[in-house]
């Protein structure tokens, strides 16, 4: 356990049902403590000093958390519409900042923050998106980049629900923030975002243009951000992303039909993998499909020497194979009982009878990261340009959804440049 003098001393601003899930798993990590926690929301700021390990102050304003000498950083997990606010003001307070996705909402936020992040460059910036911090997700990303699929041309996506976001009844607008506008990213902010940057990643690269469809039509209750969208991101080289997130079904074509929700599939000339985060209590996972046809068979010991798969298989099978993680690859110094026990787990995967599984959640791995970076300067896997690259393509897809047309990227360049001042709400209920 690291040293009082070694952990990060922190505050989380915003302990809604986000905050107090990151306080759940912040209570489990030693490198930082918590000093404070804020929200203006009483119910919420009462579970958020619960959920608290270490007896935090408690807060209803922000700025006087940031008016505190002793906390190096805070962590902001309040609606998308305050983030640029708040993480403004906290850079400018010399905290270090870990802000959930989506980083910025408005287009002259994404210029304004770049500008003010670069201009302190001793300062950590992190963005929430934790597949970055997923042991499968970095070995897909590994697998990408040695030429493991192919050339990767598509990507596929999707996060469905059946419901999706239900209205809470005699509660004003700010407490539903999810479903207006004025507030809210809607479905691409808050679910989208995460896989578009997936697709960054494993791409390598941004956008070129989005084009999508977007519609109001199940949940008539009052919201106006849609509730099933549609989208279609061509990379460059002519490769896509397609995306979807609807509201009346869960089912998730992937992992033989065990899984629902979300999950993605990355898909080349050679191979396929298909993977998702997860969740606490459905563990990440992995899957690797050869694309059946001789080139395959010619390196296919090979390949699946790196990631884990049969040795014996021919190539031509429609099966998936588990994606091994570093605690089952053997590394050649093992002992004779570390390296039965590989076996024996390997052998069980093969039978379907187990999966390999992360040794910690992604989201300890991202909270972690972020005190490691902020103790080292270390620059986190979710950075600046990361969280930068990742709200403008939400900005966009919503833009072309509305507009019914093809956006293309460089158009932000010119967005909200003309913009004087910003005029940033100070309030705010939590996630």
């Amino acid at each position: 356990m690291p040293s009082a003098n070694d952990q990060v001393v922190y505050a989380l601003i915003g302990t809604g049902g986000r905050g107090q899930y990151l306080l759940q798993h912040l209570a489990g990590i030693d490198s930082g403590r918590c000093a404070a926690v804020c929200d203006t929301y009483e119910p919420n700021l009462s579970k958020g000093l619960q959920a608290a390990r270490s007896k935090p102050a408690a807060y209803r304003d922000y700025r006087e958390v940031l008016a505190r000498k002793d906390i190096e950083a805070v962590l902001i997990a309040t609606p998308l519409y305050t983030h640029f606010g708040i993480t403004r003001d906290a850079l400018e307070a010399g905290k270090h900042v870990f802000c959930e996705k989506s980083l910025v909402f408005k287009p002259e936020e994404v210029h304004a923050l770049r500008a003010l992040a670069e201009s302190r460059p001793d300062q950590v910036l992190q963005v929430g998106l934790q597949r970055r911090y997923s042991q499968f997700y970095q070995i897909a990303q590994q697998m990408v980049s040695k030429g493991m699929l192919g050339e990767v041309t598509h990507m596929f996506a999707q996060w469905h629900r059946n419901p999706g976001w239900t209205m809470k009844p005699k509660e004003p607008r700010e407490r539903n923030w999810r479903l207006f506008r004025e507030f809210s990213g809607g479905l691409t902010a808050e679910l989208a975002s995460h896989q578009i940057d997936v697709a960054n990643w494993m791409f390598a690269d941004v956008p070129e243009f989005v084009t999508g469809i977007g519609s109001l039509d199940v949940m008539k209750d009052g919201r106006d951000v849609y509730d099933n969208i549609a989208l279609i991101f061509q990379y460059p080289g002519g490769r896509k992303l397609v995306y979807t997130s609807i509201s009346t079904n869960n089912h998730l074509p992937l992992f033989g039909g065990v899984r629902t929700e979300f999950g993605e599939v990355i898909m080349g000339t050679e191979g396929s993998i298909e993977i998702t985060v997860g969740a606490d209590s459905e563990p990440a996972t992995a899957l690797w499909y050869y694309e059946p046809g001789p080139k395959v068979e010619k390196s296919a010991e090979t390949k699946a020497a790196f990631a884990g798969a049969s040795l014996t298989s021919t190539g031509r099978s429609a099966r998936g194979f588990p994606i091994l993680l570093p605690r089952d690859q053997f590394r050649g110094d093992e002992s004779f009982l570390e390296r039965e026990k590989k076996y024996a787990r390997r052998w069980l995967y093969s039978k379907g009878i187990a999966t390999p599984q992360e040794d910690r959640n992604p989201v300890d791995f991202e909270l972690d990261g972020f005190f490691e970076s902020v103790r080292t300067g270390k620059t986190p896997k979710a950075n600046l340009d990361v969280g930068l690259e990742d709200s403008t393509a939400v900005i966009l897809s919503n833009l072309a959804m509305d507009e019914n047309r093809r956006v293309y990227f460089t158009e932000i360049e010119k967005m909200g440049r003309k913009a004087s001042g910003h005029s940033f709400l100070k309030t705010y209920s939590g996630r």
